[in-house]
C-alpha cells in the first residue's frame, strides 16, 4: 500500500479542523486521568462505602478493563454508524455515568457506574483518532494533530493523581467524578458544530459473535496478566491467559470464515501496520512496566507519600508531551523509521542510566526518566500515524481501536512481566542478605516494613535496610531489562517500518 507521502500534496486543515482537534483533546485527557484519579481516594472510598477487599480492586481496575475490552467494538462500530455519533453517543454515557458514580452509597453501585464509565470511555480513543485520520489529509499536519492526541493522553495521566488530591483537601470522594461532567457537556454542545461525520459509505451488520469474541479475549488474558502481577504465578491466573489466547484463535478463524468480519485481518498484511502496531506494543510494555516500579520505589524505599511521588514523576510526563509535540517538525528532517529508531537507542540509553542514577535518589530518577520519555515519543506518535495511516479511510476507526488494544495489552503485559522480574529479584535478593525472612516481608516491600516493625529495633532495622536494598536492586534489574527491550525495538523499526520520507522532503 502506498504511502500518504507519496501522493501529491493534499488539502491543508482549515480553522475549523484545528479548533476541533482541541474538542477532541479534551475527552482524551479526561478519559487518561479517570485511569488515576481514584488512587488517592481509596482509602476514603474504603471508609465509606465499607467495601471488601475484592470489591476495592474492582472499583479500581473494572474502568480500565471494560475499555480494553470494548476498543475493538467500539472501532469498528464507528465505523459503521459514524465517528463522530459513537463519539457524542460515548460522551453522553460518560456524563451519565459519573453523575451515578458520584452518587454511588455502595460498592457494587460504583462498580456497576465504573464499568459503564469503562465501556463509554471505549468510544473515545478509536473515535477520536479515527476522526484526527480524517480530519488532517496532509501527512504532516496529522502527525501534529497525533503529537497532541497522545500528549492529551499524557497530560490526563499526569494531572489525575495530582487534581485527585488537590480535590480531596477540599471536597468528598464523590467530587472526583464530577469533574468530566463539564467536560461532556462542553463536547456534546460543540462537537456537532466542529467535528465532521465520518463513517463506511457501504456499512454492514456488527457480527455480535465476534464483538463477544474480542471483549471476552481481552478481559481473560488482562485479567490473568493483573492477577500475575497481584498474586503472582498460580493456576488461575494462567488459566485466565490461556483461556484468553485460545479465545483470541477462535476470533481469527471465525474473521476468516466471515464474508464481513469485524476486523479485516488483511490490515496486518502491510508491513508498515504490523511493524507499528508491534513498537507501540514495545515502547507501552517498556513504559507502563517501569512507571510501576519507580512509583514503588519512590513511596516504599525513598518514604514520599503519593502525592509527593506523583510530582517527581510528572517530569517524565511532560517529557511525552513535549517529544510527542517535537516528533512532527523531527519527522520533516528525519525519516520517521530512522526517528523511531534512534528514539529506542536513546531511550535504551536513559532506561540503562536509571540503573546507576538511582543512587541518587528521586533527582537521579527523574533525569532518567526525561531521557527515555522525550526518547520514545517519536515510538508512540509515528507509530499511531503509521498504524492509522496505513489503513483505509473507511477502516480508520477499527485500525485506531486495535491500535489503543496494543497499548493496552502492552501496558498490562509490561506491569506483569517487569512486575514479576523485580519481585523475583527482591526476594532472592533479601533471601540472601536475610536469614529466616519473615514469609510477608517476601512478598511485597510493604510486608516487610510491618514484619520489620513486629522486631526488636536492631532486627527490624536490618530487615528493613535490606528490604529496601533488595527492592532497589529489583528496580536496577527491570530498567537493564527495559533498555535491552529498547535496543530489541530500535533493530525491529530499522527492519519493519517503512522508509517513508527523505531526509528534507515535503
Amino acid at each position: 500500500m502506498a504511502r500518504d507521502d507519496e501522493h501529491p500534496p493534499s488539502p491543508r486543515a482549515t480553522r475549523r479542523e484545528w479548533l476541533g482537534l482541541a474538542v477532541i483533546a479534551l475527552p482524551c485527557l479526561l478519559y487518561s486521568m479517570d485511569l488515576t484519579v481514584l488512587n488517592l481516594a481509596l482509602p476514603r472510598i474504603s471508609e465509606d462505602l465499607r467495601p471488601s477487599a475484592a470489591k476495592l480492586l474492582w472499583i479500581v481496575d473494572i474502568y480500565g478493563f471494560f475499555v480494553a475490552g470494548w476498543l475493538v467494538t467500539m472501532g469498528t462500530l464507528g465505523d459503521r454508524i459514524g465517528r463522530r455519533r459513537l463519539l457524542l453517543a460515548g460522551a453522553a454515557a460518560f456524563g451519565a455515568a459519573s453523575v451515578v458514580a458520584s452518587l454511588a452509597r455502595s460498592a457494587d453501585t460504583l462498580i456497576a457506574a465504573r464499568a459503564v464509565l469503562g465501556v463509554a470511555g471505549a468510544t473515545l480513543a478509536p473515535s477520536t483518532l479515527s476522526l484526527i485520520r480524517n480530519m488532517f489529509l496532509d501527512p504532516r499536519e496529522r502527525r501534529l494533530a497525533i503529537g497532541v492526541w497522545i500528549s492529551s493522553y499524557s497530560a490526563g495521566g499526569a494531572i489525575g493523581p495530582l487534581l485527585g488530591g488537590l480535590v480531596l483537601q477540599f471536597a468528598r470522594w464523590n467530587t472526583l467524578f464530577l469533574l468530566g461532567v463539564p467536560v461532556m457537556l462542553l463536547l456534546l454542545a460543540v462537537g456537532p458544530v466542529l467535528l465532521p461525520e465520518f463513517r463506511d459509505p457501504k456499512p454492514r451488520r456488527l457480527d455480535v459473535a465476534s464483538a463477544a469474541l474480542s471483549l471476552l479475549a481481552v478481559l481473560s488474558a488482562i485479567l490473568g496478566l493483573k492477577l500475575i502481577v497481584q498474586d503472582g504465578v498460580g493456576v488461575l491466573p494462567v488459566a485466565a491467559i490461556v483461556v484468553g489466547l485460545a479465545l483470541g484463535v477462535v476470533f481469527v478463524r471465525r474473521q476468516k470464515r466471515l464474508e464481513v468480519p469485524l476486523i479485516d485481518l488483511s490490515l496486518f498484511r502491510a508491513p508498515a501496520f504490523s511493524a507499528s502496531l508491534a513498537t507501540y506494543l514495545c515502547g507501552a510494555l517498556v513504559t507502563f512496566g517501569s512507571y510501576v516500579v519507580i512509583g514503588q520505589y519512590l513511596q516504599l524505599v525513598l518514604g514520599q507519600s503519593p502525592l509527593i511521588a506523583g510530582l517527581w514523576m510528572l517530569p517524565g510526563s511532560f517529557g511525552f508531551i513535549v517529544g510527542s509535540l517535537l516528533t512532527p517538525a523531527l519527522a520533516r528532517r528525519v525519516r520517521p523509521r530512522t526517528l523511531v529508531a534512534v528514539g529506542f537507542f536513546i531511550a535504551s540509553i536513559g532506561f540503562a542510566s536509571a540503573a546507576r542514577l538511582v543512587a541518587f535518589g528521586a533527582p537521579g530518577l527523574v533525569v532518567a526518566t526525561i531521557i527515555y520519555t522525550l526518547a520514545m515519543s517519536p515510538a508512540f506518535t509515528l507509530g499511531t500515524d503509521f498504524v492509522v495511516g496505513a489503513a483505509p479511510p473507511e477502516q480508520a476507526g477499527a485500525a485506531a481501536a486495535i491500535s489503543e488494544t496494543g497499548a493496552e495489552l502492552g501496558g498490562a503485559l509490561g506491569v506483569a512481566l517487569l512486575g514479576s522480574v523485580g519481585t523475583a529479584v527482591y526476594r532472592a535478593s533479601l533471601s540472601s542478605a536475610v536469614a529466616d525472612v519473615p514469609p510477608a516481608a517476601l512478598d511485597t516491600l510493604g510486608g516487610a516494613t510491618v514484619a520489620a516493625s513486629k522486631l526488636p529495633s536492631t532486627a527490624g532495622a536490618h530487615l528493613l535496610g535490606a528490604a529496601r536494598a533488595a527492592f532497589t536492586h529489583g528496580l536496577q534489574v527491570t530498567v537493564v531489562l527495559c533498555a535491552a527491550m529498547c535496543v530489541v525495538a530500535a533493530i525491529a523499526a530499522l527492519v519493519g517500518l517503512p522508509r517513508g520520507q527523505t531526509r528534507g522532503a515535503d
